[in-house]
């Protein structure tokens, strides 16, 4: 086999060296020595340009392209033109479209808005001392911002405040502008607040509601919330009387957050509330305080009521309760306790009520205070049997007699005779059942069921005061229609509002009704006063004066709704008996010593009456009255 070399690639033929021809001899000169000329640039090569030893291929550097100057120049002028457009158009809008809103947002920032409270009503009693009262105070605020150093005028503020300084530091800490240091702090705590010169701590105007007289009618009058408003009594029921309309102040802050005086400032004037003057007579409503408050000790009873009321007029002088609570510190008592269980609270009567039962039969004209009835040792009615609390066999009883021994037996007898539904008619005309009128906030208006809800034995347990239900006012008022000859005045609180102007407006006239003549009245008067000489209640006697009342033991109702637990022991009676002026209703709730009305609650209604016609200068009438029959034989 032969073997083939392949054909070399042609060496390049050697480029001659650059000559020049002379200008003699036309001949051409070598031109190693000579100087280059100028270096023309070379044509665009089409074909690749040939690599270097590495492989790479060589480029040869780029000429800086420079652009015209007028171009450059008119291309800055637009570049400036543009944002000169954009600035002038924002300008614009901020100062033509959104000036007025830009600069109202501005003073929005500098402006700050405060309350103006409106003074709230003064309650005062019927001697015009002040009961509720609202004075000065201060709201002690901080701009967060402001304070320096939190930690240390947390320290110097907290003695001052009486705040704990921790709470305080926590509250001087932060980016808030505004924040309460202390609500209803009294001026002379801002005064020594002022003193430290702590920056960031400012004021503003406030109020706080005071109670004089600290427990003295604190369940009728109530207290108000943290917001000024009331949360119990008569300052939630007469809200919108005593609360008047709060106004407001608007004024310019500097930077560093103080008022700039001589800017323009704008003010809403506040409109006072009404002050209230009550029927409430302190002296006697201290007195039937105190008086309820030692028996309810004495007998460790839950707790107790005492109203005090005139007949003629339905005024109410005294609305005691106990336990209390003083109403410059609500949050420290009971809820219970905060209440006015006089109007809350409801009772069966017991034989407190056998007075309505009595005054219908005598009112229909079936017996008279002299009628003698048969009392049975036991009566069987609708499958029950009833009895007395005192022991007796089968005994003679005048309707008087009934009344003054408190005989159940009798009551039912005495009742029979004008049947269930008249004698619902009587109970609903005395008030059972039906509001007071008093637009106190949680009043419970009792109960009496209908007689198409009567069961076999609920005549019988009606008539002497078991199956309804009242209030203490109630069970007052029932009595006061006895004392005012037949007519039932609707009991009231407010005697008149007086405005900031010192005018003075008196509340309208209490609406009455008649329920039994004046002659019925005067008879269950007389009878009433033979409770008192001659039957259940001696420790109702008040030297000088004729007295007339009722006692009453009634059956607890059980608070769980079941069945009978305790008793409430009570009694209601009016002096002087033979022209009213007072009258009196005591009642003890789940006393544990005693459970008899004429023990425990009795002697109270001395004590409270003795007093209040002391108070009021009510002298006894000097009459004596002439006794009336018991029994048949007049023992």
């Amino acid at each position: 086999m032969s073997t083939t070399t392949p054909p070399r690639r042609p060496a390049p033929a050697r480029r001659p060296a650059p000559s020049r021809r002379t200008a003699a001899t036309g001949r051409v000169a070598p031109t190693e020595l000579r100087a280059a000329p100028p270096r023309r640039t070379p044509p665009r090569r089409t074909s690749p340009r040939p690599a270097t030893a590495g492989g790479t291929l060589r480029r040869p550097p780029r000429r800086l392209r420079t652009g015209s100057p007028r171009r450059r120049a008119s291309m800055a002028l637009v570049v400036i033109l543009v944002f000169l457009t954009i600035f002038a158009g924002r300008l614009l809008e901020l100062q033509a479209v959104r000036g007025e809103a830009l600069a109202g947002a501005a003073l929005g920032q500098r402006l700050r808005t405060v309350d103006l409270p409106a003074g709230r009503g003064t309650i005062r009693d019927a001697a015009g001392t002040a009961l509720a009262v609202t004075v000065d105070a201060v709201n002690i605020t901080a701009d967060q911002t402001q304070v320096r150093d939190p930690q240390a005028a947390a320290a110097a503020l907290a003695p001052v405040l009486g705040i704990d300084a921790a709470i305080l530091a926590d509250r001087l800490t932060g980016t808030r502008r505004f924040v309460y240091l202390k609500k209803e702090a009294t001026p002379a705590q801002w005064a020594d607040v002022r003193a430290l010169g702590q920056p960031g701590i400012f004021s503003e105007p406030s109020t706080k509601r005071t109670y004089p007289a600290g427990e003295l009618a604190a369940n009728l009058i109530g207290f108000v919330g943290a917001d000024g408003k009331g949360l119990g009594g008569l300052e939630y029921g007469l809200q919108s009387e005593l609360a008047g309309k709060d106004g407001s102040r608007t004024y310019e802050r500097s930077a560093g957050g103080g008022e700039i005086p001589t800017a323009d400032d704008s003010e809403i004037a506040a409109q006072p509330g009404l002050d209230v003057n009550l029927t409430i007579n302190g002296d006697i409503q201290w007195v039937a305080q105190q008086a309820l408050a030692q028996k309810v000790k004495q007998s460790h009873a839950d707790s107790g009521t005492a109203v005090v009321m005139n007949p003629r007029t339905g005024e109410i002088l005294a609305l005691a309760t106990v336990p209390t609570f003083d109403p410059n510190q609500p949050a420290e008592a009971a809820v219970a306790d905060r209440g006015n269980r006089a109007l809350s609270d409801v009772f069966e009567p017991g034989s407190t009520s056998k007075v309505m039962s009595l005054a219908a039969v005598i009112e229909e004209g079936k017996a008279d205070a002299g009628t003698v009835f048969d009392i049975p040792a036991k009566l069987a009615v609708g499958g029950a049997t009833f009895g007395d609390d005192f022991n007796h066999g089968d005994i003679k009883l005048t309707l008087n007699g009934i009344l003054a021994k408190s005989s159940n037996i009798g009551t039912i007898e005495a009742t029979r005779l004008i049947g269930q539904d008249t004698l619902y008619r009587y109970l609903k005309a005395f008030g059972v059942g039906e509001p007071t009128g008093l637009r106190f906030p949680g009043e419970a208006r009792g109960y009496v069921p209908p007689t198409s809800a009567w069961s076999a034995t609920s005549f019988p347990t009606i008539s002497f005061g078991q199956g309804l239900s009242v209030n203490a006012v109630q069970a007052a008022s029932i009595y006061a229609t006895i004392a005012n000859d037949g007519v039932r005045v609707q009991p009231s609180l407010v005697r008149s509002y007086v405005a900031a102007d010192g005018s003075t407006t008196p509340v309208a006239a209490p609406t009455s009704t008649r329920v039994v003549s004046a002659q019925t009245a005067t008879t269950m008067r007389r009878m009433l006063e033979t409770v008192i000489t001659n039957g259940t209640a001696p420790l109702a006697k008040i030297d000088g004066y004729r007295v007339a009342g009722k006692t009453g033991t009634a059956q607890r109702v059980n608070p769980n709704g079941r069945g009978y637990d305790g008793y409430v022991a009570s009694f209601i009676g009016m002096a002087p008996a033979d022209d009213p002026q007072l009258v009196v209703a005591v009642s003890i709730n789940n006393p544990q010593t005693s459970h008899y009305g004429g023990t425990l609650a009795a002697p109270v209604f001395a004590q409270i009456m003795t007093s209040a016609l002391q108070t009021l200068h009510l002298p006894p009438t000097g009459t004596v009255a002439s006794p009336l029959k018991v029994t048949p034989d007049g023992r």
